[in-house]
Order: structure tokens, then sequence, then C-alpha cells
């Protein structure tokens, strides 16, 4: 039985996909094939990465998601800016920015909890909620001119605001790896509370 790549995460709309491809149209032609991008369709929100898992073990992680969000009410995204990680010196992951109520706090806290009993090892750092748009193509060896040209671009393109996304629902995905990026599928949803 081949293992599951998979990850609970909070689904973004299409609306807002596309608008966020939008406006970083102008970031990804600067930047090139120095940054692999991460396609508008697959923007998400993870709540918690698992890794591989069993088949097997998907209902365990439905019946767990299904008792997180009965007890957890929609909630809005409001996503703020353009980011990088672990910083704008040093670029390694180029991010939206959210900023959100507690209540996804909350909701991220209890589905990590959920996974640890299951078994699944708690993650190191603490949540930072954003939607990750790119990664940096070998970062460890990237010369000081292509850090530049990625600095540049990231200060040249200005992104206040780019709205508000309705959470309603929390995802269980597979990810497939394939040669022209990964492919999720969503394996089951639950709904929040009204």
């Amino acid at each position: 039985m081949s293992l599951l790549r998979a990850f609970i995460a909070l689904e973004i709309p299409t609306k807002v996909q596309n608008d966020i491809h939008q406006a970083t149209s102008k970031l990804r032609s600067e930047t090139g094939s120095l940054i692999r991008w991460v396609p508008a369709e697959n923007l998400h929100l993870t709540l918690k990465f698992l890794g591989d898992i069993s088949p097997a073990h998907v209902e365990f992680l439905t019946q767990m998601i299904r008792a997180e969000t009965d007890s957890h009410r929609c909630f809005d995204l409001h996503l703020t800016g353009l980011g990088s990680f672990p910083s704008p010196k040093r670029p390694r992951v180029i991010y939206i920015g959210i900023q959100a109520p507690a209540e996804l706090s909350a909701l991220q806290h209890a589905v990590e909890s959920g996974a640890h009993r299951l078994g699944y090892r708690p993650e190191d750092r603490s949540f930072s909620p954003h939607l990750t748009l790119g990664r940096v193509k070998h970062a460890s060896h990237i010369t000081a001119s292509d850090q530049q040209k990625i600095r540049h671009a990231l200060e040249q393109v200005k992104i206040d605001s780019l709205g508000t996304a309705r959470v309603d629902s929390v995802h269980l995905y597979k990810s497939d790896l394939k040669p022209t990026g990964s492919v999720y599928t969503k394996l089951f949803s639950a709904p929040l509370k009204n």
C-alpha cells in the first residue's frame, strides 16, 4: 500500500486566487526562473502538514477534522500584503500575509492538537498564517546578484490589501509531486459552524 503525502488546509476562493495572481504578475516576470511559483489554483492556507500517511489513516483524520470543525465558526481572512521569509534581505519564501480573527489560531491549534493525538508530530515553529506564492530556487546556492534582483523586485511591487476570503470549511488534501509541480486532490471537507 503506497503512502499519501497529505495536509490539512483552508481553501482560498478562486476569485481571490486570481486577484493574487494578477497583483503579483510584475513580480513573477521580473524574477523569471529564480523563483518556483505556486500556481494560482494551488494557493491555500496550511493548518497542518502531515507528510506521508497510510491511506488507512484517512478515516481517522476525517473523524478528527469533523470533530474539530463542529466547535468552530466561519470567519474571514484579510489578505494584507507581500512579504518574505526569513527576512526581506534574504528572501527564501515569498508570501501574502494574512490578518485573521482569533478563530483562525484557535482552529489551527485544535487541528494541531487533534493530529498530535493521532500520532503526528507537532510543528516546531509557531503558526504564522500566510499564503506561499513561491520559493527561491537553489536558495542555499543563489548568487549575490540574483538575491539582489529578487530583493529589488520585491521592493518595487507594492501590495497593500487583496480583500477578504471567507473560510467556511476545512479540507484534507493529498499532494502528488509531478515534474510540472504539485497536484492537490481534496480527500475530505468538513464545514465550520455558521
